[in-house]
């Protein structure tokens, strides 16, 4: 935003959602590839206010406002959709576009969260069953092609990147884990996104489910097996007691083949193959540094057949 010391920023925010007086805005205190979160404290309470960059879909953004406020009514911990007061979701303020949640004071990102509060909570989140229709955003349902994988690497040599060498060693892995992706149907709504950024412990010992930006029409069992990657850390204990957890509080949805696992292998390649776009295109030391610890996240970490396989057989 670049303007939390301008008064008018802070009053004009609050003014457009009636949040109250004596505002006072302050951060970013987090950010992610879409926005960032800023602190809005007036004379009524804190509230979280995210600034989209680009443009922004407004019945999008309406249509997933109203899926978190379903969600929330559900029994899932969320934060509260703020509108203004006639009823939109966001608002144009000094040339930008905001929107305005409750505050949630969160605990930094982690992985290793209880597995078993996360399957519970997962299992009412997808308790919650709002019709989807298609079709499924390309970053759910279409991985990276080995040949755009190929021209990374072309790229990413070209300029000199410093982990090109590890991009070209899994490149057969990459294309035998993208042959495993199958249609996928929208079952119903999901909130797609749920990598630790977004999944948080509280500072009160709960868990959060936060930013409904990515939400929309996919298949829960697809969006379950991206949890046990995430959230299993690659372990049998926690990956059972996940899935046991889940199953335990009415979790709809099982993982039973290799097809189930088409959902993180879109999304994850997809993020991957866009951090290595953002390295290539940028301008300063800082974001190339950025970009390469986003990529190295699957460097580290890659997904392979045989790994999949594993995780099944766990799951039994």
């Amino acid at each position: 935003m670049g303007d939390q010391d301008d008064p008018r920023m802070a009053t004009e925010v609050a003014r457009a959602f009636a949040l109250g007086g004596d505002p006072v805005l302050t951060g970013p205190v987090a950010g992610g590839r879409l926005g960032d979160i800023w602190r809005l404290e007036t004379d009524r309470e804190v509230w979280a206010v995210k600034e989209t960059r680009g443009q922004l879909d407004v019945a999008e953004a309406e249509a997933q406002a109203s899926y978190q406020e379903q969600v929330l009514a559900g029994g899932v911990p969320t934060p509260v959709v703020v509108r203004t007061p006639d009823g939109a979701v966001s608002a144009e303020v000094l040339g930008r576009r905001f929107r305005v949640g409750s505050w949630v004071d969160l605990r930094p990102r982690e992985r290793r969260l209880d597995p078993r509060a996360v399957g519970e909570l997962v299992a009412r989140l997808h308790g919650v069953v709002v019709p989807g229709a298609g079709p499924v955003h390309f970053w759910y349902a279409d991985p990276v092609t080995p040949a755009r994988w190929r021209e990374l690497v072309d790229e990413l040599e070209r300029a000199g990147a410093p982990f090109v060498d590890r991009l070209a060693a899994l490149q057969d892995d990459l294309a035998e884990v993208a042959g495993l992706v199958t249609p996928h149907r929208p079952v119903q709504w999901c909130h797609r996104d749920l990598f630790s950024d977004n999944l948080l412990a509280t500072t009160d010992g709960g868990l959060c489910v936060v930013d409904r930006d990515e939400s929309g029409p996919a298949d829960p069992s697809r969006e379950l097996a991206l949890l046990l990657l995430e959230f299993g850390c690659g372990e049998h204990d926690r990956t059972v007691a996940l899935v046991e957890a889940y199953t335990a509080a009415g979790g709809p949805d099982r993982v039973r083949s290799l097809e189930d696992v088409s959902m993180a292998v879109c999304v994850l390649t997809n993020i991957t193959a866009e951090g290595f776009r953002r390295w290539l295109a940028a301008s300063t030391e800082e974001d190339r540094l950025d970009n390469a610890a986003w990529v190295a996240e699957y460097l580290d970490e890659p997904l392979t057949v045989r790994g999949l396989e594993q995780l099944l057989a766990w799951l039994g």
